[in-house]
């Protein structure tokens, strides 16, 4: 573990946090706890906490002792000053006189004491902060010495490698009861420079933000030394097929296993994305002979709990040619799951006081052998937060095997950690968006209606994805909307084969499909070349073809429907003059979305387009608008707002209509006119 202090650095954090009025304790505080946050075998997504007891004026002016504690929400590793809240010292110590003291009162009473009302709820472990007489405390989860202290003598393997400059404090849940026994443990240990908190994290502390860090940092050494003297292979392998299914083709066959139908009727799914680990640790661990044993024993630290869930799910290898019967035993494996799950609920909710709600019982973390491990979420986000909690648990159960045998807390202990309401709070309690958990792919995403569309998807919750010529840069237009964006060739049935693919492994699968690239040829069709003709067919016709045939592939795969959406544009029911080469490929596309329609309904799949007119985009430019606007003595507003509402249609309002296409979800085979009205392109 490498010490990252500078001096310079921390020169700089002081001089930069004076500028805003913000005193040195707290800047030092700001900048170790970055360094901490910043090293994932430390902390990860939103672990660990730190403090600083320091003196802050109250609103009458006077200098009062305050705590100074990572706030709910925040994130070590890039945390700010405002994020480290600033709580009355005495009336937190106050507090470890009482007995006993609920979670909701204990909060009221953190709460009660900011020194600012509309600051962050201080850390569920400020309490264990105040308790303490130093002036900087450092809390991690760190790998390392979680590995030894996941043993059955794991206290033992502690303290001889310690000795008495860190004492143990025995497993028990955060909270108020926590911070007492903290407390009792150094009192009696008051030479600690630290607190192993035993099967749970890591404390140092000191009188500077160095000494705090410089401790941590030197007791993390020690345990990844005493790591290294273990057993180099670990795990005895399983046999896999020779010839293993491709991710690519599992993915969406896990997808489809994982959603959930919200009822019989409406055809909508509580759809998933998943975020896929495979390398050598994780896959040694996924094809270990003793993956039941040490998979299924539970989080290596309890704060892992509500990403995770205590177990994965754990699925065959797939082989090659032989998805049909992977896809029923690991229907069986789920449900294997579910009622294990189920069981586990009502097992410990029976003595729970109050009575816990059953949180749904489908897995975080799937685990396939000869494939890796798959984070699962309703979002890309937090799918890859539960994949990268897996990873670090294979990681630290690993290295638990190396020193020993790997055992973590008892299966109640976790119940009551997974059900504690301060731990779902750190997960928010907001609404699901109407697409939260869809996966959409755009094609010309890069383009003005493109971007447009991927914006609108984003916004209700759905994962976007841009394919575009590599030409429009893609990728960079996804991060305006927070999307991920492919190089992907319409026209070419082997480039959008390779863009599909890439989407199953990155995101799981595909539920939406926008398919939006095109642009205008032109000419009178009884002069117009051949060859311009059939250029504009492969791409105002063949390639939407060509997406929709791959989407189609994937949402059957998955067994949970899907939707085909077509920008099939005015001219495919009222053609213009001259514009024959592009009007004729666009009516092919427009039947071609009521095929789909016909043909796959069954499935639940919808196919629908969009017959929008007179919108700025990559068909109808500016140059083409200033043009056009001439030919007829028109102003370039008059000439884009002249329909019957006289408006100008936006790429916006495109975009839009794509949306409510989606999310109608009995609708199919309907084109949705945007146009501002055109009598002559409305459809009978």
């Amino acid at each position: 573990m490498q010490n990252l202090w500078s001096d310079r650095d921390a020169k700089a954090a002081i001089k930069a946090h004076a500028a805003k009025s913000i005193g040195e304790d707290l800047a030092l505080r700001v900048y170790t706890t970055r360094l901490l946050g910043g090293e994932p075998r430390l902390v990860q997504h939103g672990g660990g906490n730190t403090s600083v007891k320091t003196k802050m004026r109250d609103i009458s002016g006077e200098m009062v002792d305050v705590l100074c504690v990572k706030g709910s929400g925040w994130d070590m590793g890039t945390i700010e000053a405002p994020g480290l809240p600033a709580v009355r010292l005495d009336a937190l110590r106050k507090l470890a006189k009482l007995d006993s003291l609920s979670d909701e009162a204990m909060v009221n009473a953190q709460r009660a004491a900011l020194l600012d009302s509309n600051a962050p709820n201080p850390s569920v472990e400020a309490l264990l902060h105040a308790f303490l007489p130093h002036k900087f405390i450092d809390h991690t989860h760190a790998n390392a010495v979680l590995a030894l202290s996941d043993q059955p003598d794991g206290d033992e393997i502690c303290a001889k490698l310690f000795g008495k400059r860190v004492a143990i404090v025995p497993y028990l849940m955060p909270g108020f009861g926590l911070a007492k026994l903290a407390k009792v443990v150094f009192e009696a240990n008051q030479q600690a420079e630290g607190l192993l908190l035993a099967r749970h994290g890591f404390f140092t502390m000191g009188s500077t933000a160095r000494e705090a860090y410089d401790r941590h940092i030197e007791f993390v050494g020690l345990a990844e030394a005493r790591i290294a003297k273990g057993r180099k292979k670990v795990f005895k392998s399983v046999a896999v097929p020779k010839r293993l299914a491709n991710p690519a083709e599992v993915a969406p066959i896990l997808r489809g296993l994982l959603a959930q139908p919200l009822d019989k009727d409406s055809g909508a799914w509580r759809r998933v994305v998943l975020d896929r680990r495979a390398g050598p640790a994780v896959m040694d661990y996924v094809n270990a002979a003793e993956i039941w044993r040490v998979a299924l024993a539970g989080t290596v630290t309890p704060d892992h709990v509500i990403r995770t869930k205590p177990r994965p799910l754990i699925l065959p290898a797939p082989e090659a040619g032989k998805l049909d019967a992977f896809k029923e035993a690991a229907q069986a494996a789920l449900d294997s799951y579910i009622a294990d799950y189920t069981g586990y609920f009502e097992r410990h909710n029976a003595k729970a006081q109050p009575k816990k709600k059953p949180l749904d019982p489908y897995p975080r973390v799937v685990m396939v052998r000869g494939l890796g491990l798959y984070g699962v979420a309703k979002t890309a986000k937090d799918a890859a937060i539960a994949a990268d909690i897996a990873e670090t648990n294979v990681v630290v159960i690993t290295d638990a095997e190396r020193v020993g045998r790997y055992e973590t807390i008892p299966e109640a202990d976790q119940f009551d950690v997974e059900y504690w309401s301060l731990e779902q709070a750190k997960l928010g309690k907001a609404a699901d968006k109407p697409l939260t958990g869809q996966i959409v792919a755009v094609t010309g995403g890069a383009g003005a209606i493109g971007l447009a569309t991927a914006r609108a998807f984003r916004a209700e919750g759905a994962e976007v994805v841009l394919l575009d010529l590599p030409a429009a840069k893609p990728a960079e237009a996804a991060k305006a909307v927070g999307g991920i964006g492919i190089a992907c060739d319409v026209t070419s049935a082997k480039s959008v084969a390779a863009a599909f693919a890439e989407i199953r492994a990155g995101l799981g699968g595909l539920d939406i499909l926008v398919s939006n690239a095109g642009a205008a040829w032109q000419g009178k069709i009884g002069e117009v070349e051949d060859a311009v003709l059939r250029q504009s067919f492969e791409l105002n016709f063949f390639a939407h073809q060509n997406v929709a045939k791959a989407a189609v592939a994937v949402m059957l795969e998955q067994g949970t429907g899907g939707c085909l959406l077509f920008n099939v544009s005015k001219q495919a029911v009222n053609p213009g003059p001259d514009f024959g080469p592009y009007g004729l490929p666009k009516a092919a596309t427009l039947f071609l979305s009521r095929q789909y329609a016909l043909d796959y309904g069954g499935a639940g799949i919808r196919a629908n387009a969009v017959n929008a007119d007179r919108i700025r985009s990559g068909l109808l430019t500016d140059d083409m608008v200033a043009k056009r606007s001439k030919a007829r003595g028109l102003s370039e507003k008059d000439y884009m707002s002249g329909n019957l509402l006289g408006r100008e249609v936006r790429a916006e309002d495109v975009a839009q209509a794509f949306v409510q296409l989606a999310l109608a979800q009995k609708t199919t085979a309907a084109v949705l006119t945007v146009d501002g009205g055109n009598i002559a392109a409305a459809l009978r």
